[in-house]
């Protein structure tokens, strides 16, 4: 199986709920054709380089995926017939991507990103508890007023 990276450009003036449907069709149509999906990246509206039916601004989004030829093809003629894509590339990242390693990897990454959250939920806990169990000041006076005397 070879991986694959596509780079889309969407029209900007889209909301979010007609951009849904492209990504509903790509997540459709990947396991469709034996292919899996690995990341998509979505980097958000940027300036073009130079105008594309007349806009100069697009929406970039970064598909990473696993697949073969015929994945390809049909991905790329739905791009081409839908209105809402401006642009967009395939690039060939592995001829021979090892799916086991790729899932492998990408359920470490959910792991370590998990115990990141988890340490950092407890860190925010034992702040809280520290504010809550501060000594109070003397006679509850405020501190400027005793800066005063």
């Amino acid at each position: 199986m070879k991986r694959y990276e596509t780079i889309v450009i969407i029209d900007p003036d889209l909301s979010k709920e007609a951009e849904t449907p492209i990504f509903e069709r790509l997540n459709v149509l990947i396991p469709q054709y034996d292919g899996f999906l690995i990341e998509t990246d979505d980097w958000g509206t940027k300036k073009l380089a130079y105008d594309i039916k007349k806009k100069n601004r697009g929406h970039y989004v970064r598909l990473d995926f696993c697949g073969d030829g015929a994945l390809i093809q049909e991905m790329e003629r739905f791009f081409r017939i839908d209105d809402k894509v401006m642009k967009f590339m395939t690039v060939l990242l592995d001829e021979n991507a090892d799916l086991d390693v790729i899932k492998a990897d990408l359920a470490e990454k959910a792991a370590a990103a998990e115990q990141a959250a988890t340490a950092a939920q407890a860190a925010a806990e034992k702040a809280e508890e520290a504010v809550e169990t501060e000594a109070p000041t003397e006679n509850n006076e405020p501190i400027e007023a005793k800066k005063e005397e």
